[in-house]
């Protein structure tokens, strides 16, 4: 079974299997959003499941888009813009969009966790957050929410700024970093003083912050094994935040048309990658990081590594959470949600998005209603990826099944992963191992 705190780096393993796949974040992953999902159906789940006697808490995801300057790798939705016209127009129809929510259910129902993504949400000024909380009060009710969140770009984030967001209820940031070398900033088009972040991590730390998090990107141009030690030393030893989100950063100009302004030549190739990979892993480690899944590391005592010690973590298009079992309603473009059995899109541009708020419409573009056997393979698929283990007869009892029947074609699969040794099976279950 899996050892947290130590990991068997199998380098010859990795490269035996080796397979071109896109960045894996839950099941079902969003490729599988079709476009017949749509409104009648997302009409059809609210008023499923948002009852008179729903009485649980829900999560909130809000996508702020606008971005000041273009970093070269982001894949994300993002609109470049310097007018701020353009943002007290998107909260304009943001609030529509959540009054067009709160007429369909009826009432206010109750928030436990609330996520501000983009984009750059510390793009908005401290009036824009303020109006933004207004509104989601106006029709949600956030006294018993346990998170309230920003990804931040250190960049832009003033002392003020983080003073408006613990006076707001914020109690946890997410950092984008990358790299502390100066040479990749500007071959990604993201200048980024130390500086800036520390001063980021230490008001956060000063104003009662419960939880920080840093994102470091490993692959893009001009990086090098022994550069980017460097910044895992300043990250370990200088900033040290609760959490580090470690993301491979993959090459797709075809998709993302920035990405086309990086010089290939300059990208490290996959075995430097690997040495780069292999080294975090193991400082992090050292560090006392506890290494969480896929792709975070986190301090013991931070709620997410107890959370995976516990048995209670989960896993979403967001990634580790300690709330990702929640309905989760998604507010602003191209933003991403789950009601009851089923996961929507928002259209991903504005006038999409004005137009069908214009018109009285929830400005949902696609998604995908899970059928009963999309439900077993989720909950199995998040039990590898957060507990790392599974029982069959827990599956068998929950969902009336025999388990070696149902999956037999898998685990004939699942014995030839257990011969590279990445997982031990015994009788009525198998574990992931440490490689």
């Amino acid at each position: 079974m899996m050892n947290y705190s130590t990991i068997d780096f199998d380098r010859e393993l990795i490269v035996r299997c080796q397979t071109n796949a896109p960045r894996y974040t839950s099941y079902p992953t969003a490729d599988r959003f079709t476009l017949d999902f749509d409104l009648q159906h997302q009409l059809a789940q609210i008023k499923t499941v948002f009852t008179p006697e729903f009485n649980q808490a829900i999560s909130l995801y809000v996508h702020i888009p606008f971005c000041n300057t273009l970093c070269l790798y982001c894949g994300c939705n993002k609109i470049i813009t310097n007018k701020r016209e353009r943002i007290t127009e998107y909260l304009t129809y943001l609030e529509r969009e959540f009054e067009l929510y709160y007429q369909l259910i009826g009432r206010k129902l109750s928030v436990v966790q609330l996520h501000f993504g983009g984009g750059s949400p510390s793009w908005l000024s401290n009036e824009e957050v303020n109006q933004i909380m207004a509104i989601i009060h106006k029709y949600f009710d956030l006294s018993v929410a346990k998170e309230i969140a920003m990804e931040l770009d250190p960049r832009h984030v003033t002392t003020e700024f983080m003073e408006n967001l613990a006076a707001q209820g914020f109690n946890r940031v997410s950092l984008g970093v990358q790299d502390f070398d100066l040479k990749v900033q500007k071959a990604v088009n993201r200048i980024q003083p130390l500086a800036d972040t520390k001063r980021v991590l230490d008001d956060a730390e000063r104003l009662g912050f419960e939880s920080t998090s840093i994102d470091l990107i490993y692959g893009l141009p001009l990086q090098s094994l022994a550069s980017y030690e460097e910044t895992v030393d300043i990250v370990i030893n200088q900033l040290r935040p609760a959490r580090i989100a470690l993301f491979n950063y993959a090459h797709l100009p075809h998709i993302f048309m920035p990405q086309s302004r990086i010089n290939e030549a300059d990208l490290p190739s996959a075995d430097e990658k690997l040495n780069i990979l292999q080294m975090c892993v193991e400082r992090f480690a050292k560090a006392g990081y506890v290494f969480i899944g896929m792709d975070h590391f986190a301090l013991p005592d931070d709620e997410l590594a107890k959370a995976l010690q516990n048995g209670t973590m989960q896993r979403n298009f967001q990634g580790y959470s300690t709330f990702a079992d929640t309905h989760m309603l998604a507010f602003g473009v191209s933003s991403i949600g789950f009601v009851g059995n089923s996961y929507y899109q928002n259209v991903k541009d504005l006038d999409s998005y004005y137009n069908l708020i214009n018109d009285g419409k929830l400005p949902v573009l696609r998604g995908i209603e899970l059928d009963q056997d999309d439900v077993l393979r989720r909950d199995i698929i998040s039990q590898i990826m957060c507990q790392f283990e599974l029982d069959y007869q827990t599956v068998e009892s929950k969902y009336n099944l025999n388990f070696k029947d149902y999956f037999a074609a898998e685990l004939v699969e699942l014995a030839s992963i257990a011969e590279l040794g990445l997982v031990e099976i015994s009788a009525n279950q198998f574990s992931v191992t440490n490689k």
